[in-house]
């Protein structure tokens, strides 16, 4: 069937999931890192902008009004205050003339040497008032002629909230004359900030003088409010630097902005522009949404797509898994069937061939036995032929039943650390002098409960198998050693295993013959060369002791056969011999059951030559009619396979359920049959059996 990863298209729709949900948030994120940083570089230039206009407009306005304090400086002279008052009419008018047409002037005021005001261009007369004590006078006093800037106040005359500069006045030989007071209107300042801002609540304009004290600001502080006289940006005026940008929460409102200032010209003065950091943060939140937004569309229906496709992953896996699960059950049933059918037409055909042929050695073995008790007579050469013949038909025969799997068993405990090297001058015999046997065998192997002659034959045929594979010699290897398999590839159910591997350098072979090298009649031999049951009867064996068996073969570096065996644990002592009920004298009256008459007449003779009479009926209804009869004998002898009604076993049921104390023994040549001759507890002779097997039955005593 065709391969399909699910796990790696899998992983790669979670890569695709993954890259589609990190790659947009860490574009997302660097696009709001550097479009929030844009936005701090766009405000400080704003407030960049915004502070040099301020300051073109600052300068323009002080330096007239440093024309005008020039002129009328000029036009006052060395006059003293009693020269000033004389000409109050006339300088009233002057001074309005001056500074009535300036929208930032509010006033001009003449100041005697004694603070006392003079002329005024909105008054006149002018009301008699002093300013001798306030700082801006007493300030311009001494820093003359440079203008002092006063800090912002409301006046008296003109009814509105200004600042004021005042330059004092000296005559030739330095002596102070007063000063020329001209008060500038803080709304016209506010005005002009109003419009560059155009109503931005987020932008701040304001006047500084250069001690940090403010003059005008827009929009106003709240009533009341006391800005700090401490922070990086009046200590930045204080060293009376040029321009400069800072970054601070205001004391009044708690407003984090940025600020731009500006020195005016050469004046004391600072103009500052600021922009709320709170503003540019909601603006940059508001775009960032909209583009996340924009960004989410495509994202979300690729997720959703994935997730589609993670379904339909998971249900095209499900699919093909029940897809695949009834691929393999409809190859596996086809393939079973197949092999259900070759195998039980060749099952029937090798165990009717083989019973047959059992019936055949029995007449062979049972005259060869009377031939040996009867000493020969000159034809003891003859009759070691006959033996010789009978033990090949009877290899051949254990090999049929063992591929059929209808070969009687006879398990025993093999403890193979001794069997085995029991069995190695056999092995080293059947391998010839070109091969080298080597067995490797740890001392604390685990025993195996099998058929030590089965097993015998399984090791015998891979031996055969090994020499033939190394024509030039080589080395046939027995290694044995404990396994626990756990999930192997055996298919053995989990648990303890001896394993027994066979390994030669030889030729080894294909893959395709390794496949094929347990299956039944597969031979690579010439015709008539081989039978096809060598490998086949080692699997069976292995199967019928509750294990299996493994080749692995590689051509032109040799092959291994590994048997797996399962680990037998004694429960006990060893069970008794397989004959509960045996007759009870040596020479009693023997009913012999057997509808093949040479085999009848074979055992019938050997009976004879132990002093039994010997009652034979070719039927077992035919001797169950004999003991309905009345007729009785020590040992009731019978096949199991006969024609009629009854077989063996049912004739055993019969008499045990009529006669319990009648003796009864069967023989048999097929393992299929064994299980319920043994639940009667009936003593049970595996075909072909020696006179010695027959002997021990009839001369044992209860």
């Amino acid at each position: 069937m065709p391969s399909r990863n699910f796990a790696a298209t899998r992983r790669m729709l979670l890569i695709v999931l993954a890259v589609s949900i990190v790659f947009p948030l860490v574009c997302l994120a660097g696009y709001g890192y550097f479009d929030y940083q844009r936005r701090i570089a766009d405000a400080d230039d704003v407030i960049d902008r915004l502070a040099r206009v301020a300051d073109e407009q600052a300068v323009k306005v002080l330096d007239l009004n440093q024309q005008m304090a020039s002129r009328i400086i000029e036009l006052l002279g060395n006059s003293n205050d009693a020269q000033i008052r004389a000409r109050e009419a006339e300088l009233h008018e002057r001074l309005r003339d001056i500074g009535g047409d300036f929208p930032q002037v509010s006033s001009i005021a003449l100041l005697g040497a004694n603070g006392d005001l003079l002329a005024s261009s909105i008054a006149y007369p002018t009301p008699a008032m002093s300013i001798g004590q306030r700082d801006d006078f007493l300030a311009a006093r001494a820093m003359r002629p440079q203008p002092y800037f006063s800090l912002p106040m409301f006046g008296n005359l003109s009814k509105t909230n200004v600042f004021t500069t005042v330059t004092g006045r000296s005559d030739a030989d330095g002596q102070f004359l007063g000063a020329v007071a001209v008060a500038l209107k803080n709304d016209y300042f506010a005005r002009f900030y109003h419009e560059l801002t155009h109503d931005d609540p987020s932008l701040v304009l304001a006047l500084y003088r250069q001690d940090g004290n403010l003059l005008v600001r827009y929009p106003a502080w709240p009533a009341g409010a006391k800005p700090t006289p401490h922070s990086a940006f009046t200590a930045a005026l204080r060293d009376k630097q040029l321009f400069g940008h800072v970054r601070l929460n205001s004391t009044v409102d708690g407003v984090e902005r940025l600020l731009a200032f500006r020195r005016v010209g050469d004046y004391p003065l600072y103009v500052m522009s600021a922009y709320a950091t709170s503003s540019i943060a909601a603006a940059w939140r508001g775009h960032f949404l909209m583009i996340a937004a924009l960004t989410a569309v495509p994202c979300i229906a690729i997720w959703l797509l994935v997730f589609y496709s993670l379904r339909q992953l998971d249900a095209e896996r499900r699919a093909w898994e029940r897809w695949q699960g009834e691929v393999a059950m409809r190859l596996s049933a086809e393939a079973s069937s197949r092999q259900l059918q070759r195998m039980g037409a060749l099952g029937n055909l090798v165990a009717n061939v083989a019973h047959d042929f059992n019936n055949l050695l029995m007449v062979v073995s049972a005259n060869t036995e009377l031939a040996r008790i009867k000493q020969y007579n000159n034809l003891e050469k003859e009759v070691l032929a006959v033996e010789r013949a009978t033990a090949s038909a009877e290899t051949l025969t254990r090999q049929l039943l063992s591929v059929a799997r209808k070969q009687p068993l006879k398990q025993e405990t093999v403890d193979l650390a001794r069997w085995l090297p029991s069995a190695a001058p056999l092995l080293d015999a059947a391998l010839g002098d070109r091969v080298e046997l080597s067995l490797r065998l740890p001392d604390t192997l685990w025993q195996v409960l099998a058929d030590p002659t089965d097993l015998e034959f399984a090791i015998m045929n891979i031996a055969m198998n090994a020499r033939e594979a190394m024509p030039r010699g080589g080395r046939f290897v027995i290694r044995c050693q404990n396994n626990r398999l756990v999930g192997s590839d055996t298919l053995l159910p989990d648990g303890e295993y001896v394993l027994i591997a066979c390994s030669d350098d030889g030729e080894g072979m294909p893959e395709a013959v390794a496949r094929r090298a347990f299956e039944p009649l597969f031979t690579t031999k010439l015709r008539g060369s081989g039978t096809g049951l060598g490998l086949a009867q080692v699997l069976s064996m292995c199967e019928q002791a509750g294990g299996t068996a493994k080749i692995d073969s590689v051509p032109g570096s040799g092959t291994t056969v590994r048997l797996f065996l399962p680990r037998h644990r004694p429960l006990g002592a060893a069970a008794s011999a397989e004959v509960p009920d045996v007759v009870p004298t040596a020479a009693g009256a023997v009913l012999l059951v057997e509808d093949n008459e040479d085999v009848a007449a074979g055992v019938t003779a050997v009976l004879e030559t132990f002093g039994c009479e010997v009652r034979h009926e070719p039927t077992a209804d035919q001797a169950f009619d004999l003991l309905n009869a009345g007729e009785r004998f020590e040992l009731v002898l019978s096949d199991i396979q006969m024609p009629g009604k009854l077989n063996g076993i049912d004739l055993a049921e019969k008499v045990r359920s009529a006669w319990p104390s009648q003796k009864i023994a069967l023989m048999t040549g097929y393992a299929d049959e064994l299980d319920r001759a043994r639940r009667l507890g009936i003593a049970i002779l595996a075909k072909p059996f020696n006179i010695d097997e027959l002997h021990a039955l009839v001369a044992c005593g209860t």
